[in-house]
């Protein structure tokens, strides 16, 4: 299932023009689950897709269950108003003061949302990842 998912993710980042290892990366750093992840909604992306699937998590006011959803720019993501009171969700938030360090994020505390500013270039991502292996590996 995510190995038919990652694939057709990037199939998608290889039809764009540009460099398909960053745009892959790109892509992935856009997801629904990744960005709750970033926000410090939550303390790992597997709990942040837990939390977008259990429909905590709204964007631009609308409840959104997919953790895959691709994000745009401008796009606003929230804590739903009764899942502000979850204790993991108010723990991470708390604790939570780095958020600055990713230029295309951008969060305010006080109601529970983030933004997203804009994709990040590949300098902006902070994981050590070789792209182009994983180009060389799908693009057979």
């Amino acid at each position: 299932m995510l190995e038919r998912q990652f694939r057709n993710t990037f199939e998608t980042a290889a039809r764009k023009s540009g460099v398909t290892g960053e745009i892959l990366l790109q892509m992935l750093e856009a997801r629904l689950d990744n960005t709750v992840f970033r926000l410090g909604i939550a303390p790992t992306r597997r709990a942040a897709r837990q939390l977008v699937s259990h429909k905590h998590i709204t964007v631009n006011g609308i409840v959104t269950n997919i953790p895959s959803y691709q994000m745009r720019n401008g796009d606003v993501v929230g804590v739903r108003g009764k899942s502000q009171a979850l204790s993991v969700v108010k723990e991470n938030v708390a604790k939570k003061t780095d958020v600055r360090k990713f230029a295309w994020l951008q969060w305010n505390p006080d109601k529970y949302e983030g933004i997203f500013l804009q994709y990040p270039s590949r300098d902006q991502i902070p994981e050590k990842i070789n792209e182009q292996l994983i180009v060389e590996l799908y693009s057979k």
